[in-house]
């Protein structure tokens, strides 16, 4: 299956858009991870919006922040995938082309990301290394990564 991948501007996302993306990242982050968070922490706004849609059903989300908001380089954030479309390699083609449309949109070679610790391996796949030492991000491990 071929996902519409759309990339906005928080901007020009439609209602239905971000609806469905804050749907989704409640759904994992919050409720099958088990963890309470802000999670509209106020940086969506400036941010940039990638989403692969199967149809109107959103399959898998990241944003896009800009250098200078979370750290100094571009970063790529709330990385996620609807649970029963896991397996089909939408996690992989989704940090394909954020990591495409980051490096064009900033023109930077160097991405930063936070991750969970234990998807280190998910992104070391596509040439991200472990900065600095594990930490606690609203009290699951992450590890600081960068690309570049």
């Amino acid at each position: 299956m071929e996902l519409n991948w759309i990339y906005k501007h928080f901007d020009k996302l439609t209602v239905h858009e971000l609806y469905a993306i804050l749907q989704l990242r409640i759904a994992v982050f919050a409720v099958e991870q088990n963890c309470v968070y802000q999670d509209a922490d106020g940086k969506d706004g400036q941010c940039y919006h990638l989403s692969g849609w199967d149809g109107n059903k959103l399959v898998a989300y990241c944003r896009i922040v800009p250098p200078g908001i979370s750290y100094s380089h571009p970063s790529i954030g709330r990385v996620v995938s609807a649970a029963e479309y896991r397996g089909g390699g939408y996690g992989r083609l989704l940090m394909q082309n954020g990591i495409a449309e980051t490096i064009v949109q900033f023109k930077d070679p160097i991405i930063i990301i936070s991750a969970q610790l234990y998807l280190k391996q998910f992104y070391e796949s596509f040439g991200f290394v472990q900065q600095g030492e594990i930490y606690p991000e609203d009290h699951i491990p992450h590890i600081k990564m960068q690309l570049g």
